[in-house]
Parts: structure tokens; sequence; C-alpha cells
């Protein structure tokens, strides 16, 4: 059994030990770097090695896949799976697999943490005490109470009910959402209305992004969705950076119709000092930005490492009843393509 870990050059350094306790005596590893601008011989070789491939991140396309000449699963280090060509993967007979749930507590907490911070101005007066020596409460203005404000969920998952429960019940908010796919007993249990888009966008003083990205909702939050926010609302972001505009939003915030917005990512998933020097969101004190950790704990990081690791092995097996979600269950024996 060998097994492929790929990563992007920003962790290259990464090699993996933590799951390395999960994986099996005698089986092979090999750590795959992909660099986008530079010669990938050895990647491509590599990947030819695999029987597993574990990926973080990097862009598994028709090459990618054609060089896995042997290859059973790619499992994902992540809920999603949106970084391999699925179609193709499948049609090779590929098994596609990501994690289920791992980090749901840690992503809401994220989210209503940044909400909280922007809502009470938190992050500006630490700035200004810490950096500016400056004890003053005037340095943020129009604080607004929180209970009361209604929050609009965009993408009603796990995640998404989870910042429900929070906001409802925790902090006395209205909860509406959108969620096309989902009952709508699901949403009453975790306390939030369904509503259409527009209806969301126009009534909710916090917009807040929890959906898997897809072809359809690529910079869905661009102008012409902010010009239909009618309450100025924080907007928060937790699904996919590519879901938001970057120029867009810095357009909406410099015209007031978004009031301030946390983000746990950019449109890049891996931004380097240029990216984040001209990036226009940057160095505004209305804009609260993170590099992709708000799933980041202790507990979620373990899950992270076991259970993509798991996935993989169980899947190379043929115990598919133990791996936590296969995405493309039609490759399986005896399902047919």
């Amino acid at each position: 059994m060998t097994i492929v870990f790929t990563n992007a050059p920003a962790n290259e350094a990464d090699l993996h030990v933590p799951e390395r306790k999960y994986i099996p005596e005698g089986a092979e590893v090999i750590i795959a770097t992909y660099d986008p601008t530079g010669d990938n011989t050895v990647f491509y070789e590599q990947l030819g090695k695999a029987d597993i491939v574990i990926n973080y991140y990097v862009y598994l396309g028709r090459k990618e896949i054609d060089a896995m000449k042997k290859c059973r699963v790619i499992t994902f280090q992540a809920t999603g799976f949106n970084e391999v060509d699925f179609d193709y993967a499948t049609e090779k007979g590929i098994i596609v697999a990501s994690i289920l749930d791992y980090c749901t507590q840690e992503t809401a907490e994220n989210g209503i943490a940044m909400m909280m911070s922007l809502q009470r101005g938190t992050h500006i007066y630490n700035k200004s005490i810490q950096e500016d020596h400056l004890w003053s409460t005037a340095v943020v203005k129009h604080q607004q109470r929180v209970e009361g404000q209604t929050i609009g969920i965009v993408g009603l998952g796990r995640i998404g009910r989870h910042v429900a429960r929070i906001a409802g019940k925790g902090l006395g908010m209205k909860v509406i959402a959108y969620d096309p796919y989902l009952p709508p007993e699901l949403a009453e249990q975790a306390g939030a209305e369904l509503v259409d888009l527009d209806t969301l966008l126009t009534e909710a003083d916090v917009v807040s992004i929890h959906m898997s990205l897809t072809e359809n909702n690529v910079k869905m939050f661009n102008r012409e969705t902010f010009r239909k926010m009618k309450k100025r609302p924080i907007l928060i972001n937790e699904g996919r950076g590519a879901m938001v505009s970057e120029e867009d939003l810095a357009w909406a915030l410099d015209e007031g119709l978004v009031r301030a917005a946390g983000l746990d990512m950019l449109e890049s998933e891996y931004p380097d000092a240029d990216y984040l020097k001209n990036c226009p969101l940057c160095g505004r004190p209305n804009v609260i930005l993170n590099p992709h950790s708000g799933f980041q704990s202790d507990t979620a990081t373990e899950q992270l490492f076991k259970i993509s690791v798991e996935n993989g092995i169980y899947s190379y097996l043929g115990e598919y009843d133990k791996v936590s979600v296969i995405r493309n269950p039609q490759v399986l024996p005896g399902r047919g393509k």
C-alpha cells in the first residue's frame, strides 16, 4: 500500500507526521509537493505510485488523475471535495471521499466571534490601546445591540445550523436562512425560518455564508448582491473565498452598502505577501481577515488527520461502510458507473 500526500508549496514543510500513527505498519508514505510555477515531473511520478491519495488543497485535474496509474481513492483533508475534477475521477473509477464532520463547532464559533468583534469593535479597541496607547471609548462609534438583530444564514448545513442555534438561543437574534436543499423541519429544529435569497439580503443585519463551493456560486456575492442589502449588514464568510468578489466587497464597504466584514478566507487559497499587499480588503478597520483558520482546534485537527487517513485505508480495503462519506458511490463494486 502506497499513500501519497499531495501538498501545495505553502505546506511543503509539512511531513504529515501526526497522521502516520493511523497508517498501517509497512505502508509506504510519499509526500508530493505541486509547484504551479515549477517543474512537476517528480510530482507526477509520485502520483503514479499512489494506491491512496490524501489531498491537501492541490487541484487534481485530468492531468493529475491520468498520472494516477493505480490509485483507488482520493481522500480529502476537508469536508469539501471541490479540489478535484469530480466527474473525471468518477469516470476513471476512483473513489472520492471526504470528511462528513470534524469542525462544526469550531467554524461556527469562529464566525460568531468575528461577528461579535465587528459588532462591538473589540479588535479596534484592542489595537487602539496596545499599539496607539490610547485609552478612549470614542475610537469605536455606533455600536448596536446584538439581541433583536436578524442574522441571515446562507447555507444551512451542519455549520450553518450550529450558527443558528448560537445566534438564536444564545444571543437572542432572529434567524432566517436561505438553503433550497434543506428540509424545512431541519431548519425549524435549528430555530431558523427559511426564506428566499432576496428576502434574506433585504432583512438581515448580519449575512453569514456557510455554503460549499460549486461552479454556480463563484462570486455569488458581487455588486448586484450587495445592492440588495438594505440594512447595511455585517458580512461573514466561513464558506469559501471564491464566493465573494474581493473587488466588489471593497466597493460595497466604500459605498456603505456593507457595514463590516469578517472573512475566514480570501479568493486565493494561499495568498502570498504580494497578493495581500494588493488586496483591497487589507488594512481596513471594519474588516477582519483569518488565514482560513476557523476550523482549528486541537480536537478538530486530530479528527482531520485521523478521518482523512482512515477514509483512504478503508476505501482501499473495500470496507466502505467505515468511510466517513463517499461522494461518488456509483464507482463502488456492484453499483455501476
